[in-house]
Order: structure tokens, then C-alpha cells, then sequence
């Protein structure tokens, strides 16, 4: 008797995201379903290419989203399960190491979450990272402080961006703070905290091969506009830069390192001011945020959801192959905005290619053939958001988007 299955992808996230990674998932002719939370009931979820949809109060709970994909799975056969969200990452690969189901498992997403697993596996393959000690063993943690100089930066092990990282100055600081984090002092790791410029790098990754790479600059740090404000800026590098050869590079290494098969990952990187020498900082096995897929495709052509999706729905009859890249480049400008909706209509240079529309929030993405004009358009924009836009708030306590 024929198999008449069609081949089914479940998508779960916490967050409202992954649209284009559903419809081109459709696409290519596969059956997409989604798993979501209550809350994102109304949703700008593209239904037209869904088959179905499913509600949880919350994806947080182990065991009842095991036993709630458990039960799916008695009539539907998932072919593929996938994470859109970063905070998902661990959950879906507990489902697939549950269910058996192909894709990156439980120790292999621990290198894509968890900031201290991730960076002992980049040290281990002599990749450098700032000095570094686990908040488990306090001697340990008493020698390091001894050895490395202030400022050190406290992370949460486990979050987004810079949600929850404290910048600290004196050894009784850093105590002070594990006090106060009394029984979550091991979900947390110390760094040293070494002043550079931060780039970042979003790859396609397939079969163990980085296919795509874009290299990326940061105007200021994301930690500094989260937590002490300032307008976000980053733009596509020269792609013959030494910079941009130099990450490229170390991206490879990383990806190898850390056992990525297959998927697309956004990677951070600091180049020490002191020394002009590049450090790991952080990635995940997502798209980046901050609207960063719109301005890559902007520049390169490369929409990397759909090519996120073309990876996952590949077979080996029909194995994924990169479409052609552009060759210019872009660069994205967003700020908080004391307007509710703001109006961007008196920025008409030819260059702009993408608008933002977001409750008090004002952005703008340009691209053009050369990274100069890219560049100087962001540093006036800069300082004319700051006149007509430009708001402040604290820090979020979770992620946003």
C-alpha cells in the first residue's frame, strides 16, 4: 500500500515571529502547524498557510507541552519540529529527542542558550572568549576576581540580548549580587568585561557548511541602549574588509565547534579595543532581532526565514541550494519614540528602503551599493531621531518581541 503522507513541520513559539518561515514551509509543499500561547490567539499569523493551529496557556511547563505534543502526535506524524523563538530552543529539543524526530537535541541547544556551555566549548576549541567563571564554586569565583580585572558583567545564563546582565566594579559588588540571587546564583555566569566595538554575524547554515554569512557592525553596544538608552544602529561591513574576512572566518570555526547542522544562527562578537582582537560573545540558533533579517535582505537578497524554511523542508532529493546574493548593503535605525505612532514621511532619501510601523517605536532601513553611503546615512539619521523622535524607558524585565 503507497505511503500518503504528506510531510508535516510543527512550529512552536512563544512569541509572535517566524510568518515568512511558515508561508515558505507551505510552499514547498509541506503540512505547517503551529503551536503557540493563548495569548497570541489574534495574531498576525499567516492562517492561509497553516493547516492548523494549537494554543498552550504557556510553553514553559516540561511535561504538559511533552504530554500536549505527545497527544498531537497519536494523529498527526511531525516530520520536523522547530523552535522560532529562542525561548523555545530547549523545549523543542526535549520534544525531539522525545519523539525521535531529526534535528539538534538536548546537549547540542544547550551551546545556543546557555551562555556558559556555549563559551567553555568555544575556549575548548581555541576560540577566544573574555575571561570567564561559572557563579557555582565561590572559591573559584574568589581566584577569579583575584586574577581578572574590573568591571566584570554578571549574565543570566539562559536569557535573550541583554536582558538581566549588571555591570560590576569592586569584588563586594560582585558579592553583594549573589547574595541577592540567594538559590539562582548557578544560572548566572561572570565575565570580564573587555570595552570594543560589537559586531555580529547571521549565517544559513546546511549540512555543517556556513553557506551565507552577514557581516554586520553595531553603532552602540544593545546592552548600552538597553540599559542606559541611545538609538540602535548596525549596517552590513565591506565584504572584502579584513574585519569582515577575520569574522567570517571565526564563524566557520564556531559553528563547527559548537556541532550546528543544519538552520540559521546570529552571533556576536567583540573586537577589544586594547588589543584589536576578536572575542566570542554569544549566538543562538535563530534569526536575529531588531528587525535584523529585514536589513540583510536588504542588502543581500537573502530573506532568512525562507531560507531558514527551505533548510528545514530539504530532502536529500531535494537538497537545499542558496539563491543568488546581492551585493550591496544596508543598515537598520530604530528608536523608542515619545510619539505613538510616528511619522517618518520628511526622510526621502532614495536609499530608504523599509519603514517601520510600531507603536512608539521609529525605524528606518537604507541600502545601497555602497557601504559609505550606508554609513553616513545612518549617522544623520542618528542625530536628527534624537530631535524628532527619540524616547527613553527602563529596561525590560522580559523580552518584547
Amino acid at each position: 500500500m503507497a505511503d500518503t503522507h504528506q510531510q508535516t513541520i510543527l512550529c512552536i513559539t512563544s512569541y509572535e515571529k517566524g510568518q515568512e518561515f511558515m508561508r515558505q514551509c507551505k510552499r514547498n509543499g509541506w503540512r505547517v502547524l503551529l503551536l503557540t500561547v493563548e495569548k497570541l490567539n489574534s495574531a498576525a499569523w499567516p492562517r492561509e498557510s497553516l493547516d492548523d493551529v494549537y494554543f498552550m496557556p504557556d510553553l514553559t511547563n516540561r511535561l504538559q507541552v511533552i504530554n500536549a505534543v505527545s497527544f498531537l502526535a497519536r494523529s498527526q506524524r511531525f516530520d520536523r519540529i522547530v523552535a522560532l523563538d529562542e525561548f523555545d530552543i530547549e523545549m523543542v529539543a526535549t520534544l525531539r529527542e522525545h519523539l525521535r524526530i531529526p534535528g539538534m537535541g538536548e546537549t547540542t541547544s544547550r551551546y545556543f542558550r546557555d551562555k556558559l556551555a556555549m563559551r567553555m566549548q568555544a575556549r575548548e576549541h581555541g576560540i577566544a572568549v573574555p575571561d570567564f567563571v561559572p557563579v557555582i564554586n565561590h572559591q573559584q569565583i574568589t581566584e577569579y576576581l583575584e586574577r581578572v580585572p574590573p568591571p566584570w558583567v554578571l549574565k543570566p545564563r539562559s536569557s535573550a540580548s541583554a536582558l538581566g546582565i549588571k555591570k560590576l566594579y569592586s569584588a563586594d559588588e560582585v558579592w553583594r549580587a549573589l547574595e541577592e540571587l540567594g538559590d539562582e546564583q548557578s544560572f548566572r555566569v561572570l565575565e570580564h568585561f573587555v570595552p570594543g566595538d560589537i559586531y555580529h554575524v547571521d549565517s544559513i547554515v546546511s549540512e555543517r557548511d556556513v553557506v551565507f554569512a552577514a557581516v554586520s557592525k553595531y553603532g552602540q553596544p544593545p546592552m548600552t541602549v538597553m540599559h542606559h538608552g541611545g538609538i540602535f544602529t548596525t549596517r552590513m561591513l565591506p565584504r572584502e574588509s579584513a574585519d569582515v574576512q577575520a569574522l567570517e572566518s571565526l564563524n566557520r570555526e564556531l559553528a563547527r565547534a559548537l556541532g550546528f547542522v543544519r538552520g540559521v544562527t546570529h552571533a556576536e562578537f567583540i573586537k577589544g579595543r586594547e588589543n584589536g582582537r576578536f572575542y566570542f560573545l554569544e549566538t543562538a540558533a535563530r534569526v536575529g532581532g531588531a528587525n535584523i533579517a529585514e536589513m540583510v535582505e536588504a542588502g543581500s537578497g537573502v530573506n532568512l526565514w525562507a531560507e531558514w524554511a527551505g533548510i528545514e523542508t530539504s530532502t536529500p532529493d531535494h537538497p537545499y541550494i542558496l539563491p543568488p546574493v546581492k551585493n550591496e548593503y544596508s543598515g537598520i535605525i530604530i528608536s523608542l519614540a515619545r510619539q505613538e505612532w510616528t511619522d517618518t514621511s520628511a526622510y526621502t532619501d532614495p536609499e530608504i528602503v523599509w519603514r517601520m510601523n510600531k507603536r512608539h517605536h521609529a525605524g528606518l532601513i537604507v541600502a545601497s551599493p555602497d557601504p559609505e553611503r550606508v554609513r553616513a546615512l545612518l549617522e544623520s539619521y542618528t542625530e536628527r531621531f534624537y530631535e524628532d523622535f527619540y524616547a527613553s524607558a527602563p529596561p525590560p524585565e522580559r523580552p518584547t518581541d
